[in-house]
């Protein structure tokens, strides 16, 4: 595997840092103890934004980091949760004294150490609430949880209790907004390909050329099963069924169709997956208000796609077409 590194113990270092150089209109990087905020955080009166996890998902959290969506993103090193150590500074830095959300996804580690941070800034004087994205139908428990993954879900989270804190909501409202948000979104995800974390040097998993992995996480978990290669319609299919068995769609229901590569697959394929995923939910009776595709919680160079649908009310919808202005979503700002 080759890839575009120096130093396999500086990637993180290394790539915050040309993150921060390439957006520096948009975003400050604190070093050293590493994380990012909002340029000019903390923005007065208003509600913060806090999410993390470990890099190796780009765009994600970084990337969603600006006005209508978070104020900090914390990363750890490569698929390994960042320290409270991180996180605290973080929350403190951004919070206007309005409060601060966490934007958790359920793997563990990002769990324990969100949870120590929180409690350790609310002894500071910040107050803070904590909202978990479990959206994963494919398992209940893996290597790296208790309970469902959050997984693509995330940015949706994100992006819509975002614009509820922009507009000026109070701590109990955005959170509220965010748990709205994870009762009413699933996800699904399939791989094509392990990826290969830069200082292990070797594929996380291994599949056959005729070989994929349904109901995949986004740190190559095992997921469902392992079946042999289909056609896209077969497997967006396969991905999408559990989807909707889980959340209940009904004929009628409004939702959010998102379809996320995992890093390594092209976008011309992604829109292959959608076309289907649009055509299933039309059948039973869905209207498709919003979409989203293209790579935003990623695998290093995985190969795959995760499809996600939120079922959406008109609240959300607003929020969601709110302005926007990150490094990975922009409009309307």
């Amino acid at each position: 595997m080759k890839k575009l590194i120096n130093d396999p113990r500086a990637v993180v270092d290394e790539s915050v840092e040309g993150f921060g150089m390439a957006h520096a209109d948009i975003v400050d990087v604190h070093p050293d103890p590493k994380f990012v905020v909002r340029k000019g955080a903390p923005v007065a009166g208003k509600v913060a934004l806090v999410s993390g996890g470990g890099s190796g998902h780009e765009p994600l959290h970084a990337g969603f980091v600006g006005l209508g969506m978070l104020d900090a993103a914390v990363p750890g090193a490569v698929f390994t949760s960042p320290t409270p150590d991180q996180i605290i500074p973080a929350t403190v830095a951004v919070d206007s004294g309005a409060g601060v959300v966490h934007i958790v996804k359920n793997y563990t580690g990002d769990v324990l150490n969100f949870e120590t941070a929180a409690e350790m800034a609310q002894a500071e004087g910040v107050r803070v609430r904590s909202v978990l994205v479990n959206d994963d139908v494919a398992v209940e428990d893996s290597l790296y949880t208790a309970g469902r993954r959050g997984v693509g879900g995330t940015v949706l989270v994100e992006k819509i209790a975002g614009a509820s804190a922009q507009r000026g909501d109070d701590l109990d409202a955005v959170t509220a907004i965010a748990e709205r948000v994870v009762a009413n979104v699933r996800t699904m995800g399939v791989a094509l390909s392990g990826c290969t974390v830069p200082h292990a040097g070797t594929p996380s998993f291994e599949l056959a050329d005729d070989e994929i992995e349904i109901g995949i996480g986004i740190h190559g978990e095992p997921g469902r099963h392992r079946i042999a290669m289909e056609s896209a319609d077969a497997i967006t299919d396969r991905l999408l069924d559990p989807v909707l068995e889980d959340l209940g769609l009904a004929s009628g229901d409004k939702v959010l169709l998102f379809v996320n590569g995992m890093g390594g697959t092209p976008l011309s394929e992604l829109y292959i997956v959608y076309r289907r995923a649009a055509h299933v939910l039309a059948e039973r009776g869905a209207t498709v208000e919003r979409s989203l595709v293209g790579n935003y919680v990623t695998s290093l160079e995985m190969q795959g796609c995760s499809v996600s649908v939120l079922r959406l009310d008109e609240e959300m919808t607003r929020l969601w077409d709110a302005p926007v202005h990150t490094a990975a979503l922009r409009w309307g700002a």
